[in-house]
């Protein structure tokens, strides 16, 4: 059976909508995610880099973030004829290990805990293919790396790339 690894945030959870949300409120600003095009909220305000990277830094802030529309229905089909795990590169914030586990255990219950993988290099994860927004993943990744499409790697190219779940679904699944 071939395997699928599948990163968390930005594909699985939506991080950027929760990352925007406390950063307007907090800064008084209205940014959306089309500011977010090409770029990441540090590189727009890096006077405020800091401050943008302690909200990562609090051991809540991945608890609540929205579910990626349909991912839940694509990875349970892909789950009947793939094995499938979620990766996450956690150690970047090691403080999100409690919230992003009890996350997944409440929005991919029906994955077994043992296929939640919490690492930093995900070369580490031997699998056929790796579905991740950060393309910096594929670079030492030993299988085929899809490019899950983020407002951040609108520029990147080079990759096989997926826009949404549906496009997942059809991929692997057509």
């Amino acid at each position: 059976m071939q395997r699928i690894a599948i990163d968390m945030d930005e594909v699985v959870a939506d991080f950027n909508t929760k990352h925007l949300r406390v950063f307007n409120r907090d800064y008084h600003e209205n940014l959306t995610v089309n500011d977010l095009m090409g770029t990441r909220l540090r590189e727009l305000r890096p006077h405020l880099q800091k401050e943008i990277i302690a909200y990562l830094q609090d051991p809540t802030f991945f608890r609540d973030l929205d579910v990626m529309k349909d991912s839940q229905q694509v990875i349970r089909e892909l789950s009947e004829r793939y094995e499938v795990f979620i990766t996450t590169a956690a150690m970047e914030f090691p403080a999100s290990f409690g919230a992003k586990y009890e996350w997944l255990k409440e929005h991919f219950g029906f994955l077994n805990d043992m296929n939640f993988v919490f690492c930093g290099d995900k070369s580490i994860i031997h699998a056929d293919y790796l579905i991740d927004d950060n393309a910096r993943h594929f670079k030492r990744f030993a299988g085929q790396g899809i490019l899950f499409t983020a407002p951040h790697n609108m520029n990147e190219t080079g990759y096989v790339r997926v826009n949404n779940w549906p496009e997942v679904r059809d991929y692997f699944l057509r």
